[in-house]
C-alpha cells in the first residue's frame, strides 16, 4: 500500500482535486441560476475535452522545453505563422509547409540557445517578434482572406469514430511523447540536461543536440496546434496564438513540472490542461468580468503551487 501511495504523482492528484472543486462550483452556480447541472453533463464535458486538445498539444511541446530548464516565448506566432502560411498555400502542401515552418523556427531557437548561448527567454521572444513582423508584412496588416483546407478541417472537427479527431490526435501525441520521455535515450538526456547541463555534457552527452531537439519538438507541437485551430475555425487569423502561451505554461507548471527543469510527469500536464480549460469555461459561464477572471485565474495557480510546492515534483 505504501509503495502505491509513493508512486502517486502528488501534483496530478491535487490538480484532479481542483478539477472536482471547479466542476462542483460551476454545477452549484448553474443549478441556482439556470436550474440545470450543465457542468456535469456528458455533452459539456466532451466539448471541454475537445477544446482542451488544442491547448494540450501546445502544452505537450512546452513541457519538453521546460524540462530542459528553458522557456519558449515564440509559441504564439509560431502557431499563427504556421496556420497563416498553410492556409495561404492551400492544397496538399498546406500541412507539410505549416509543419515546416515549425521545424525551421524550432531549429533557429535551438541553435540560438544551444550554440549562441543566448537566454531562451530573450532569444525566443525576439523570434516571436520577427515572426509577427513577417506575418503583418505578408498580410499588410489585414485579416488573411485564405481558408483552411479540407484535411485541416477534418483533422480538427471530424469524428468518424464518435470521438473528435483533435482528441484522438492529442491522445496519439501523448502516447508518443510519454514513450519518448520514459523509454528512449533522448528522453533520459532531456531530464538529465534539465537537472545538470554541465554534468550531462561532461558525461559525454551532446547537450547542444538535446536542446535543439527540445525546441524543435515544442515548435512542431505549436505548428500542429495552429493547423488544427485553423481547421476548427475554418481560417487562420493574426494573434490566434496569443491566448495559448500563458495557459500552456500554466498547464505545465500546475501539472507539477519544475520550472527550473529536470522534473515532471506528462500525466500532470494533461490534468493541468484540463484544469485550465475548465477554469476558463466556468469563469466565462459565470460572466465574470475580465479583470475578475484574471485575478481568480492567477490565484488558483498560485494556490496550487503553494499547496504542493515546487520541490515536491518527481520524475516519472
Amino acid at each position: 500500500m505504501s509503495g502505491v501511495l509513493k508512486n502517486i504523482h502528488r501534483p496530478t492528484l491535487i490538480a484532479c482535486g481542483f478539477i472536482v472543486a471547479i466542476l462542483a462550483a460551476g454545477t452549484v452556480y448553474t443549478l441556482v441560476t439556470q436550474g440545470s447541472a450543465t457542468f456535469i453533463e456528458p455533452t459539456y464535458l466532451l466539448q471541454q475535452i475537445k477544446i482542451a486538445a488544442f491547448l494540450g498539444i501546445v502544452a505537450a511541446g512546452m513541457m519538453v522545453v521546460v524540462l530542459l530548464g528553458q522557456i519558449d516565448l515564440s509559441v504564439p506566432w509560431t502557431l499563427a505563422a504556421s496556420a497563416m502560411i498553410a492556409t495561404a498555400v492551400g492544397g496538399p502542401w498546406a500541412i507539410p509547409i505549416g509543419l515546416g515552418i515549425g521545424l525551421a523556427v524550432g531549429i533557429a531557437n535551438g541553435l540560438g540557445v544551444a550554440f549562441l548561448r543566448v537566454p531562451s527567454m530573450i532569444f525566443t521572444l525576439g523570434v516571436n517578434a520577427v515572426l509577427r513582423g513577417l506575418m503583418v508584412m505578408l498580410t499588410g496588416g489585414f485579416a488573411p482572406q485564405s481558408s483552411a483546407t479540407k484535411p485541416m478541417i477534418w483533422l480538427a472537427t471530424g469524428q468518424p469514430l464518435g470521438i473528435a479527431n483533435s482528441v484522438v490526435v492529442w491522445a496519439l501525441l501523448s502516447v508518443a511523447l510519454v514513450f519518448m520521455l520514459t523509454r528512449t535515450p533522448i528522453g533520459r538526456y532531456i531530464y538529465a540536461t534539465g537537472n545538470r547541463e554541465a554534468a550531462t555534457y561532461l558525461s559525454g552527452i551532446n547537450t547542444r543536440f538535446v536542446l535543439v531537439f527540445g525546441f524543435v519538438v515544442c515548435s512542431l507541437c505549436a505548428s500542429f496546434a495552429g493547423l488544427l485551430i485553423a481547421g476548427y475555425t475554418s481560417k487562420a487569423f493574426q494573434a490566434m496564438g496569443d491566448v495559448y502561451l500563458l495557459p500552456a505554461i500554466a498547464a505545465v507548471v500546475v501539472g507539477g513540472t519544475n520550472i527550473l527543469g529536470g522534473q515532471g510527469r506528462y500525466s500532470g500536464t494533461v490534468v493541468g490542461t484540463i484544469l485550465i480549460v475548465l477554469l476558463q469555461s466556468v469563469l466565462s459561464v459565470m460572466q465574470m468580468p475580465e479583470a475578475g477572471r484574471q485575478i481568480i485565474y492567477g490565484l488558483v495557480i498560485i494556490a496550487m503551487l503553494l499547496v504542493y510546492g515546487r520541490n515536491n515534483t518527481v520524475r516519472g
